[in-house]
């Protein structure tokens, strides 16, 4: 008896290690470019906004593509791009180990390229401008949100990634590119050529003005949500509020976004309380950030918004408005409302997968549609870089106007 017993316990191991080895040996036979395949499978399973992930069977697709060996690292690198291209989203895709760099250098330090923030339109998958950076050649050569970026030196940006084509436009100070663009509205493209250069990564512009007669203005211009934006942001409120300012204006215009934590952090600047920002995860979990009661000024305030203005700028301007602690003067707004994180790969490069979208504090999602403004004022022409807030600017002298407004009731 005791025998039999011994057995069939011995039996009963010898089946579980058979089963445990059919688990273990395939993954101790995975090649290094394997791994780093299903690293980046594992990240979107576990990451990804879409738990239907577009639809699909996600273990099937993983199977597809283990199944076959890679060659050398290049090869994993498209198949990991096809994986993620199914999902059919612009904003989630694979950064090689310099493009990876390359992002971490844009939110602090500098560049060296055309000075352009681009995104593929999520409908027609378009090479299209969100902004051009302020002082950069591309804004020297009169590029505009939304234009539509068709060639590269020739090269059709259809058949490059985004960070291929964010790769083509960078190089050595001096050098050229040409770019064919696409105004939106027109049907003839334009081919222009660009001189790269030294974009250096300052985003705050502050100072005090008279332009509202004897009530001290505050005009802060802020370019990007840089790691040292909130900072700056603060220090320049600090300075005006020191000098008198009595009113603010936050220009946000052409400001493409950046870190998700620093739109937060720069709106906790201007409120004492509310609610700041949604989110929402894959399960549809709601989080929010909250103000924290350390407003540095409570003096009126009007922002500037354009179609350049996006992702966290946008996440800023609907936390203003909705909290009624800001006035929108401009127009229509980008419309990204999704959040991405960034991933490390073990080869050094990297995932940036989105992982949330966000709604403004009065859960409106604006992803492909924008923020409206409260008043709406077209750019009447493109301004030249020294024409900004000033007397040629319509959309500041339509935020003065608001404020002297605002000014009079209250002094009355």
């Amino acid at each position: 008896m005791h025998k039999r017993v011994f057995q069939i316990a011995s039996l009963i191991i010898l089946q579980i290690a058979l089963i445990w080895s059919t688990w273990v040996t395939p993954v101790s036979a995975l090649t290094e470019d394997q791994k780093i395949f299903s690293e980046s499978w594992r990240i979107i399973n576990r990451a990804y906004i879409d738990e239907s992930f577009n639809h699909q069977n996600w273990w099937s697709i993983r199977e597809k593509w283990m199944r076959q060996p890679f060659k050398n690292r290049e090869e994993t690198y498209q198949a990991i791009e096809k994986m993620l291209a199914t999902l059919d989203d612009p904003f989630t895709r694979l950064l090689r180990p310099d493009q990876y760099r390359s992002l971490q250098v844009n939110t602090s330090g500098e560049l060296m390229g055309v000075g352009l923030q681009i995104a593929l339109d999520a409908e027609t998958g378009d090479l299209t401008v969100i902004s051009p950076l302020e002082g950069s050649p591309a804004e020297q050569a009169g590029i505009q949100p939304r234009d539509r970026i068709l060639k590269i030196d020739g090269l059709p940006t259809a058949n490059l990634t985004l960070d291929e084509s964010a790769a083509r436009m960078r190089g050595p100070i001096g050098s050229r590119v040409t770019l064919t663009v696409l105004r939106e509205g027109n049907t003839v493209a334009e081919d222009l050529v660009l001189i790269r250069d030294r974009i250096a990564l300052n985003p705050v512009t502050a100072e005090l003005r008279s332009d509202l007669g004897e009530t001290p203005l505050g005009y802060i211009r802020l370019s990007q949500f840089s790691a040292n934006a909130t900072e700056e942001v603060a220090h320049a409120i600090q300075s005006l509020e020191k000098q008198g300012a009595k009113a603010y204006i936050l220009d946000l215009r052409n400001n493409p976004g950046g870190l998700l934590q620093s739109g937060i952090e720069i709106a906790r600047l201007w409120l004492d309380e509310g609610t700041i920002v949604y989110t929402v995860n894959r399960q549809g979990v709601l989080g929010s950030f909250e103000a924290v009661g350390s407003a540095l000024t409570h003096a009126p305030l009007v922002v500037l918004v354009n179609p350049g203005t996006a992702s966290a700028s946008e996440i800023l301007a609907g936390a203003l408005h909705d909290n009624h602690r800001g006035i929108l003067v401009g127009e229509k707004t980008f419309g990204k409302g999704l959040i991405q994180s960034l991933f490390d790969l073990s080869d050094g490069s990297g995932l940036a997968v989105t992982v949330a979208k966000y709604e403004t504090p009065n859960h409106t999602d604006i992803n492909k549609l924008g923020i409206m403004p409260d008043r709406v004022i077209p750019a009447e022409s493109l301004l030249l870089r020294s024409q900004v807030a000033t007397a040629s600017d319509q959309q500041y002298q339509a935020a003065l106007e608001l404020l002297s407004s605002q000014l009079m009731i209250a002094k009355n």
